[in-house]
């Protein structure tokens, strides 16, 4: 799958243990696309072995059916052997050159980046993408630091990749980034947690659409 920047917007990084309704991880992104998701990962951080690869295989056919990039986290060799469309990667998971080794020149390869260097490194290393935060603190990741506005418009800044911020962004937040020059918003509890994933997307999608049009607005 080819990629722009504009499958960025509103970025849907999976949470299976928050879902609430009964509903399976295939039928919540399928809610979150028809939400307005543009791009969906897969980060399943307690799934191993068959399970993983199980769910990784149906979440893929539900993007493929709506013709949405998806995006294996931090498991090159699983993108691969499913045929995802790409992969995304932290400081300390394979490299981008790795990546790109392993699923060739038309993946889709994301990196975390945290600094301006490690940005500029992305950049050299082939990369696509950076995802940038985490933005107002994380559920999900008790551990990551919050990172100032003034940082991740640094970081948009400093290289021609599209920058996603990712980390506790919600509806009631999101908007705090306009102007920060960043192409999407990723999203984990504001979407896979809610009673109604398809309306909390949909919120979302527009939310992230103002925030992209102020970067564009201001230069």
């Amino acid at each position: 799958m080819r990629f722009d920047r504009s499958q960025l917007l509103l970025y849907a990084v999976t949470e299976r243990s928050q879902l609430k309704g009964g509903r399976t991880l295939p039928q919540a992104v399928e809610e979150a696309i028809r939400g307005g998701a543009t791009m969906v990962q897969l980060r399943e951080k307690h799934l191993t072995g068959d399970m993983l690869l199980q769910e990784a295989q149906a979440v893929r056919d539900v993007c493929r059916r709506y013709r949405i990039p998806f995006i294996v986290n931090d498991d090159p060799y699983l993108a691969a052997l499913i045929g995802a469309d790409g992969v995304h990667v932290g400081q300390e998971d394979a490299a981008a050159t790795e990546a790109r080794k392993i699923l060739g020149p038309g993946a889709i390869i994301g990196v975390t980046a945290k600094t301006v260097e490690q940005a500029e490194k992305a950049q050299r290393d082939g990369a696509d993408y950076l995802g940038c935060g985490a933005v107002f603190g994380s559920k999900t990741k008790t551990e990551a630091r919050p990172m100032s506005k003034e940082l991740l418009r640094t970081i948009a800044g400093s290289t021609s990749l599209p920058v996603v911020a990712i980390g506790g962004i919600g509806a009631e937040n999101g908007i705090e980034l306009a102007g920060t020059g960043i192409s999407g918003l990723a999203v984990v509890s504001a979407i896979f947690s809610q009673e109604d994933v398809r309306v909390a997307a949909a919120a979302l999608r527009g939310i992230a659409e103002q925030v992209v049009d102020s970067g564009r607005t201001d230069g």
